[in-house]
């Protein structure tokens, strides 16, 4: 006889009522709260940006927990329509879309203002995951060149808008569920090949002037003190000021005399290292290294194609929006404007990614088991 999780005797509480992975939850109320009060200091003790990030919060679980209940086989035949409204919205974006900071990114319906971007982010996984699973794994050379047409279409729509963070953030979506399901070792190879000339052309002609700038910073911050490479000098200078054990809650002085930029989005991290220190920091990065080893888990108890291989690329994709963050804070890679995960202060982003979560634990808890 076959039982669904939440079925098991002896195992009828409320969160497998309610589909929810505990310990998996229980992290992420850690990540936010970790969030709130570090995002406190940043806006300079100003309580509203707080109440407005906390409310943001109570509407993202909201949304975990919906998504929580939708079971695998909905999201598998949603997955189509899902992935075309997106496009759909990407193409209303570079007709009517709204400019705001010299980009054309949103769409302003009267009583909501939002990223169509945003939708991509858990759309293409699922839509790269759902064609892949209906054949044999392994894919082959033709299934794989689709595969990558359909994360490469909407990354292209994003590039023009212009957001290359978020579209090279799609890119990675897609391509991780491609090396999920498989990938053989001499396409890897090809790619990286073809990937040196590809960078020479983006740099000449798919780039703008500030954005071959950002690189060129990244390379050198020093070249420009005041101008391109401020946000990075600063923002190392803080985390490197925080030593060992941090200057204290509320006593960062790179953020409360305004050196420190976009201290309460983008560069929340660094705030975090100048006033928590290395140990500080250690903390934060163990509680993502429990979110991303739990979801991975997760991955390896998926039952199907389609639920394992969105999983891992949804785990993995976590991972990347991660590094991303710290490494560009840290002066490891060049500033993107990625914000970091739960931590940062906006609302777009974390909904989606606790829509994410969401389907990672109704894939958990919606599994099949045989009763002995």
């Amino acid at each position: 006889m076959i039982l669904e999780e939440s079925q098991r005797p002896g195992r009828r509480g409320l969160s497998l009522a309610l589909h929810l992975d505990m310990p998996l939850v229980i992290a992420l109320v850690l990540l936010s709260a970790l969030g709130l009060v570090i995002l406190y200091s940043a806006a300079g003790e100003d309580m509203s940006m707080v109440t407005r990030q906390a409310l943001r919060l109570v509407l993202s679980f909201i949304v975990l927990v919906a998504f929580a209940q939708i079971r695998p086989e909905t999201l598998h035949r949603w997955t189509p329509h899902l992935y075309t409204l997106g496009l759909i919205l990407l193409l209303a974006v570079l007709a009517l879309g709204v400019i705001g900071k010299g980009a054309q990114r949103w769409l302003d319906l009267g009583i909501l203002r939002f990223q169509p971007s945003e939708v991509m982010k858990v759309a293409v996984p699922m839509m790269v995951a759902w064609y892949l699973a209906e054949t044999p794994l392994p894919p082959h050379f033709r299934r794989i060149l689709v595969g990558i047409a359909l994360f490469a279409v909407p990354a292209l729509l994003i590039a023009k808008q212009p957001d290359l963070g978020t579209a090279l953030l799609i890119i990675s979506a897609g391509s991780f569920v491609l090396l999920f399901a498989g990938l053989p070792w001499r396409y890897l190879i090809v790619a990286f090949i073809l990937a040196i000339p590809t960078a020479v052309l983006l740099w000449k002609f798919g780039m703008h002037g500030y954005q071959r700038q950002r690189v060129l910073t990244f390379i050198n911050p020093e070249s420009d003190p005041l101008g391109a490479g401020y946000h990075i000098i600063q923002s190392t200078i803080a985390i490197g000021s925080g030593g060992i054990y941090g200057k204290g809650w509320l006593n960062g002085t790179q953020s409360h005399l305004d050196f420190l930029p976009e201290r309460h989005t983008d560069f929340i991290f660094a705030v975090f290292g100048e006033e928590f220190g290395l140990f500080g920091a250690l903390l934060m990065l163990a509680l993502y290294l429990f979110v991303i080893l739990r979801c991975l888990y997760i991955t390896s108890r998926a039952q199907d194609t389609f639920t394992r291989l969105l999983s891992g690329g949804l785990t993995i994709t976590f991972l990347v929006y991660v590094f991303v963050n710290i490494g560009m804070v840290s002066g490891l890679l060049p500033v993107v404007g990625v914000p970091l995960p739960l931590i940062s202060y906006g609302g777009s982003s974390m909904v989606t990614l606790m829509a994410s979560f969401g389907m990672l634990m109704s894939i958990h808890t919606h599994r099949k088991l045989l009763k002995m």
